[in-house]
């Protein structure tokens, strides 16, 4: 047996939009059900190099198929400049749960996207209006581009307004789906004012005051403590659904008006894994502005990898190498 070098073209040409959504959809449920081991990602914080470690573990089990998975992850915010290097880079390690191997080690940077685009065209799914048309992204870097692809496949969005304080970000993005949707660049007060609008920023105070009255939000950039995009007032308004309780409460959407008291448990409606599972009703005629707090869940990390890996692995792409002695017993 071989395990799999998956580098990030061999991710981005094997993780199928539609394929990943339905794996994540069915992470969420089977987080909802129990079916999941996930402990809390931890962290080896390096303030004298500017940086962290993430580490990212889970096991879940889906109707059909369970996988399991570890995904390293980094954040070092001199490696642009001082080394030439992204600031964020990932590596997951993809395992078969029976029997330990590890069937593939692919690049987790082009997966985090891929899932972060996925999450948010499933929470979509289930809370923007059903004629939802048009879309607004907020923050232009590299998560932007899944979050157009992704939502695009639950939704008919025809319409597209981004917005960013780096114009040359903005034309990169227009330039790359003029020829798919009517996009262009604009304020971030256009891009609220969309059906659904998806906020993929670092900023640790807020950059989005308002919204329009039936819009579906993501929430996508918050992903540590202090940080924040939406006015918390948005979120007293709306409907919010979060991803993960404890992930949410100390570094998701909600973290700093949760901190401040200004939110409480009543003021969270629910968990997507209720929603996609039935237990809770999603979008109701009666909903105004609804809410998506993701802050990512290592098992949707797996279940994208699983997709990856299937794929890759039927159609005979990456590279084979022997990282196992399997005469060793």
């Amino acid at each position: 047996m071989e395990t799999l070098l998956l580098d990030p073209e061999d991710v981005a040409d094997n993780a199928r939009t539609e394929e990943v959504i339905v794996a994540v959809e069915e992470a969420f449920a089977a987080y909802q059900h129990g079916n999941v081991q996930m402990p809390a990602k931890s962290y080896i914080e390096l303030p004298e190099y500017s940086g962290d470690f993430r580490s990212m573990p889970a096991y879940m089990a889906a109707d059909e198929w369970d996988a399991a998975g570890v995904k390293w992850v980094n954040v070092h915010t001199d490696n642009p400049e001082g080394y030439d290097l992204p600031t964020v880079m990932g590596t997951m390690i993809y395992s078969n749960p029976r029997n330990a191997f590890p069937l593939a080690i692919m690049d987790g940077t082009t997966l985090t996207r891929q899932r972060t685009g996925a999450a948010a065209a499933v929470a979509t799914d289930h809370l923007a209006v059903e004629d939802a048309t048009s879309l607004g992204i907020v923050g232009a870097g590299v998560q932007s581009y899944t979050q157009l692809e992704a939502i695009s496949v639950v939704r008919d969005i025809e319409e597209v307004v981004v917005a960013d304080k780096r114009q040359s970000a903005v034309e990169a993005f227009v330039d790359r789906f003029a020829e798919e949707f009517d996009v262009r660049g604009g304020s971030i007060a256009e891009a609220a004012g969309c059906d659904v609008l998806s906020t993929v920023t670092p900023v640790r105070s807020p950059i989005v005051d308002a919204v329009g009255e039936h819009t579906h939000v993501n929430a996508m950039g918050a992903d540590a403590e202090g940080k924040q995009e939406l006015d918390p007032e948005i979120l007293l308004d709306a409907k919010v659904v979060i991803d993960d309780y404890e992930q949410c409460t100390h570094s998701g959407e909600i973290n700093v008006p949760w901190s401040r008291g200004l939110l409480d448990d009543g003021d969270l409606y629910g968990e997507l894994g209720e929603i996609v599972t039935g237990a809770k009703a999603g979008r109701t005629p009666e909903d105004g502005v609804t809410v998506f707090d993701s802050t990512g869940l290592a098992i949707q990390d797996v279940a994208t990898a699983h997709v990856v890996y299937e794929r890759a692995n039927e159609d005979g792409e990456g590279t084979p190498y022997a990282l196992v002695d399997t005469e060793v017993r």
